[in-house]
């Protein structure tokens, strides 16, 4: 399928109550994994490159991997810029062909940030191209972050209401307690900061940093509208830790396609389990298109959500 745009599917996996999985990969074998283990769930997908994998790869290296990918599956499929960090940078991007935009403020003023994050949504909503912001910030565990530091930098629910408003961002990324980085799913979600920023704003929520974030608590985030949840270092610990088994086991192997096959595999495993845990699972019918989300299971299992 050609590539679509994150709207759409945002919009539904919200009114549906459901997220859609939003991978980071850095090479072939992580893209490849990841579209298989959509294709395989008939769930949407979203492949985000980030400011890493485009100093490693190459801007049009990495989203022509992308586009590929997505020409062979029979799934929605979005390339997704993941923490832009400037208006050019994002234009670039868009030039690119890239289906969905980021523009991180998080680090500026809050002026600066509603200035320049209103500029690349003037620009990306001539192409009809959707931008996703970030409001609070979502701090990095290598800066050794204590809870108070996270609680401070959390998402204010009057300033978001806003910040959507003056920006008309598409989906906001909100910080809410989790951390970017973390190797291990121990920090629960502030679930009533996010049920006081859906009260004022009703654009759909994105969660970065999930790897660190407990099962059960991104499930019961999802109930309040966190449509989009971005997953990143799971996926780099499941490639390297298979890669060191695969060396370990073929010594005298010298063609690394033998050693990342392995890698692949365990890429796909953790999308497949992330998907299914989202709830995007089997939303997907046999033309390309979502099932309506007032049959999703998700609806139901979430119902308490509606308070």
């Amino acid at each position: 399928m050609p590539l679509v745009t994150s709207k759409e599917l945002l919009l539904a996996a919200l009114e549906g109550r459901y997220a859609i999985g939003a991978f980071n990969a850095n090479n072939m074998e992580q893209v490849q994994g990841i579209v298989d283990a959509a294709v395989e769930e008939k769930a949407p997908v979203i492949l985000q490159v980030s400011q890493g994998a485009i100093r490693y790869a190459g801007l049009e290296t990495a989203a022509g991997l992308v586009k590929i990918a997505a020409s062979e599956a029979n799934v929605p499929v979005v390339l997704h810029l993941d923490h832009g960090t400037d208006v050019e940078q994002n234009v670039r991007c868009l030039r690119a062909g890239f289906t969905s935009l980021m523009f991180d403020g998080s680090k500026k003023s809050y002026e600066e940030n509603v200035a320049t994050t209103a500029k690349v949504a003037q620009i990306a909503h001539w192409c009809n191209i959707p931008v996703e912001a970030e409001l609070g910030r979502v701090l990095q565990s290598t800066d050794g972050v204590t809870e108070a530091d996270v609680r401070a930098a959390m998402t204010d629910p009057d300033q978001a209401l806003d910040f959507c408003t003056r920006t008309t961002c598409d989906s906001l990324a909100v910080a809410v307690g989790s951390v970017h980085a973390m190797q291990q799913a121990a920090a629960n979600l502030d679930i009533e900061r996010i049920k006081a920023i859906r009260a004022k704003v009703s654009v759909p929520f994105v969660l970065h940093g999930s790897s660190g974030v407990t099962e059960e608590s991104e499930v019961e985030a999802i109930g309040y509208g966190i449509a989009k949840i971005n997953v990143a270092t799971l996926l780099n610990v499941a490639f390297t830790q298979a890669l060191i088994k695969s060396i370990e086991a073929q010594p005298g192997n010298v063609d690394p396609r033998k050693f990342l096959l392995g890698s692949r595999e365990a890429v796909k495993e953790v999308v497949r389990h992330k998907i299914r845990l989202f709830g995007s699972a089997g939303i997907v019918n046999s033309s390309g298109g979502l099932i309506s989300p007032k049959t999703s299971h998700r609806s139901a299992h979430l119902g308490g959500a509606e308070e």
